[in-house]
């Protein structure tokens, strides 16, 4: 846990593109409290070609998935109540539920372009 919770102020400070310290000398990382949340992994990428039985599958996964990333934001956000938090813990704070965000809409976008091409599929079908 504490691994993949550094490697996520590792990651989320990479893609922000933050250096390690902010102006007031404060270091960018997670307040201890956030440090505990549980990050959803993501789930198993979803094939385009996939079939109704599979989609049906990955909506599932999806919604779990979705659901968690409600629980680690809510996580995110109670341990951000905190009065004690450096302006570089509201920033990391700030950095992983945006990241978690990204996650959940490439996540989303990957299960609906499957979608859209079983409708597709589907389209030429009935055509034939």
């Amino acid at each position: 846990m504490l691994k993949r919770t550094l490697a996520l102020v590792f990651t989320v400070a990479a893609l922000s593109g933050a250096q390690a310290v902010i102006a007031d000398d404060a270091t960018i990382i997670l307040p201890l409290e956030a440090q505990t949340c549980d990050l959803p992994t993501a789930p198993p990428r979803i094939a385009v070609d996939a079939d109704y039985d599979a989609l049906v599958k990955a909506k599932q996964r999806v919604n779990d998935f979705q659901a968690a990333m409600v629980l680690y934001r809510g996580c995110l956000e109670q341990a951000g109540s905190a009065d004690t938090l450096t302006s570089g813990n509201q920033l990391a704070l700030a950095e992983a539920h945006n990241y978690s965000v990204e996650m959940e809409e490439r996540i989303a976008e990957q299960f609906n372009v499957s979608v859209r091409a079983y409708k597709a599929r589907q389209g030429e079908a009935k055509q034939d």
